[in-house]
């Protein structure tokens, strides 16, 4: 159930209602469902463990050379753009990495 948290609030006129304890566990009862919403992309099926085996499938990456505008930071490995080389006296360190 939705509920609009900018409505205002109803309150009860004559004060604090009070409410026997039978009466409040059936309504805490009520509220409780047995069925749970598991939609089909939820199933443990659908995830993959570390380590699997992945010889069977096949990926299709688009792999683009580097750039004349991008570097190889020296720390990290990554292919950066020369904005985010760090001033480091000649080593090529991306701000990450320096930072």
């Amino acid at each position: 159930m939705a509920t609009d948290y900018d409505a205002p609030r109803v309150t009860d006129p004559g004060g604090l209602r009070q409410d026997s304890l039978d009466e409040l566990k059936a309504t805490r009862d009520e509220s409780r469902s047995g069925v749970v919403d598991v939609e089909e992309a939820d199933t443990a099926e659908s995830f993959e463990l570390p380590g699997a085996d992945l010889s069977g499938e096949e990926f299709t990456v688009r792999v683009v050379p580097k750039q004349s505008d991008e570097f190889t930071c020296t720390s990290c490995f990554l292919v950066h753009h020369r904005s985010r080389v760090a001033d480091t006296g000649g080593q090529l360190i991306c701000l990450d990495c320096a930072g």
